[in-house]
């Protein structure tokens, strides 16, 4: 009988380790799921400052931000991820990569190589990008500077640290949707919708996380604590910004300025100097969906020392 149990118990577990391993898999796009294309460079330029790719991948301390060669630290509960190297050098950036594995990338989270990427990286919001602007992205980044160097492995400790377990959580928080127009509303909130969902990922910071580092969806753009442990992100529906009209919304994306004669800081400075290079129908577009949102309340944050 003891036999017995320890056999059924050996075969629970493979069954159960089996399971996991299919469900677990990355999901890649297919070569042939790409036609035919002519490339947009100006729209690839568009895309590049929306998904605030200076931000995150300019290797810090260097003053041409166009060399992406990574390396910054992003702080979170779950340890410290560094930032990759995504200039166009063929050893220790994207150079080798095929179109295909930079959609798959951006649009499925998984590496070239077949592993999770982990979600510090925000292909939830990439996700909902039009294969198009993802295309025309790749091809501005091939025009940048070459960077050499890698990055540092993140720090993490187990079992954070294991990227399969990455695709227990695309489970949970990654639909693999593309974003969908709204026949109901007009087409600057349908653009501002995509710009501020998709490329813009603007809900990555701005929205309150759970325990596993998903996003609260009944609090999105309602503000919370900064995912790298340091202040506080704002609210952004109308529980907040109920006094802003669009023009205002508008002209903050472009000059950082509030209606109340301050300017934004941390962060959403750096937010703003790749927002000042959109075109102004697209800020105006952005401000459209962002002043439709309805209010929502968020966490409160800690009181002022």
């Amino acid at each position: 009988m003891r036999r017995v149990l320890i056999a059924l118990v050996v075969l629970v577990a493979a069954l159960g380790l089996g399971v996991f391993w299919i469900v677990t898999l990355p999901a890649t796009v297919p070569a042939s799921a790409l036609g035919a294309y002519t490339p947009n460079p100006a729209n690839g330029r568009e895309m590049f400052y929306l998904g605030g790719c200076i931000s995150c991948h300019a290797t810090p301390g260097q003053d041409d931000k166009t060399k992406l060669g990574g390396g910054l630290g992003l702080k979170s509960p779950f340890g410290t991820f560094y930032v990759p190297n995504i200039s166009p050098d063929p050893d220790d950036g994207i150079g080798r990569w095929s179109e295909v594995d930079f959609v798959t990338a951006m649009t499925k989270g998984t590496s070239p190589d077949g592993r999770h990427y982990f979600p510090a990286f925000p292909y939830p919001s990439y996700q909902r990008m039009r294969i198009e602007d993802v295309r025309d992205l790749f091809v501005h980044l091939k025009t940048l500077p070459p960077v050499k160097g890698k990055a540092r492995d993140h720090d993490m400790a187990f079992p954070f640290n294991i990227r399969r377990v990455v695709g227990v959580w695309k489970l949970l928080f990654f639909d693999g949707k593309p974003f969908m127009l709204d026949a109901s509303k007009s087409a600057a909130w349908n653009r501002g919708a995509y710009l501020v969902n998709g490329p813009g990922h603007c809900a990555e910071c701005h929205s309150p996380r759970n325990l596993m580092g998903g996003i609260v969806a009944a609090q999105r753009f309602a503000g919370g604590p900064n995912p790298e442990g340091e202040g506080w992100i704002p609210n952004i529906t109308q529980k907040a910004l109920n006094d802003y009209s669009e023009k205002d919304i508008a002209y903050l994306l472009e000059t950082g300025s509030t209606p109340e004669g301050d300017s934004v800081g941390g962060s959403m400075a750096a937010v703003v100097r790749n927002t000042a290079q959109l075109t102004p129908e697209d800020r105006a577009a952005m401000a459209t969906y962002i002043k439709s949102l309805p209010p929502v309340e968020g966490p409160k944050p800690p009181p002022k020392k």
